[in-house]
């Protein structure tokens, strides 16, 4: 993974999406496990082989947790799937829908800017030192942030201990 897709994290997790008969996503699947508290559920494609009362798929395509979703869609061919065999098992061709993703992940990257070279040296520094003067220094490194951004140094000096905040300590 490059360092700008490693950078946005979780951000942009892909994964195969599905839509029903109907054109609608789906909710998550529950797997009914017997008694207890826990409910598992999931929302990965395979999942909704219309077995044990759940939705079947009719539709794939891309998805992102950025909420971008592919729009060519690829058609799941239930005549020659097996009712009864779980969808991760059969032969299902994948290639579209990751492809889709894959061009959205190359448009996320390229839309990206690079900080200027030194820029991002400064900003590491900077980083840096906050942490070891919060470490051994709080006070100081309060007043040396007070005048930078998001606060102002009026927000700053607005700022209280928590036990000074709250009546009832």
């Amino acid at each position: 993974m490059d360092r700008v897709l490693k950078a946005l994290g979780a951000a942009h997790e892909g994964a195969v999406g599905v839509l029903l008969a109907d054109g609608s996503e789906p909710g998550p699947v529950y797997f009914d496990v017997g008694s207890g508290g826990d409910m598992p559920s999931s929302t990965v494609w395979h999942a909704y082989d219309g077995r044990y009362a759940r939705p079947r798929a009719a539709l794939l395509r891309g998805s992102c947790a950025c909420g971008w979703r592919g729009a060519a869609e690829y058609p799941l061919d239930w005549t020659t799937l097996s009712a009864t065999q779980p969808l991760y098992e059969a032969d299902v061709d994948l290639s579209g829908p990751i492809a889709d993703y894959e061009a959205h992940l190359s448009v996320i990257r390229d839309a990206a800017v690079a900080l200027p070279a030194g820029l991002g040296g400064l900003l590491s520094e900077l980083v840096r030192q906050l942490g070891g003067l919060f470490a051994e220094e709080p006070l100081v490194a309060l007043t040396r942030s007070r005048s930078s951004w998001p606060y102002s140094s009026e927000a700053a000096t607005r700022l209280r201990p928590p036990w000074q905040a709250c009546p009832a300590w």
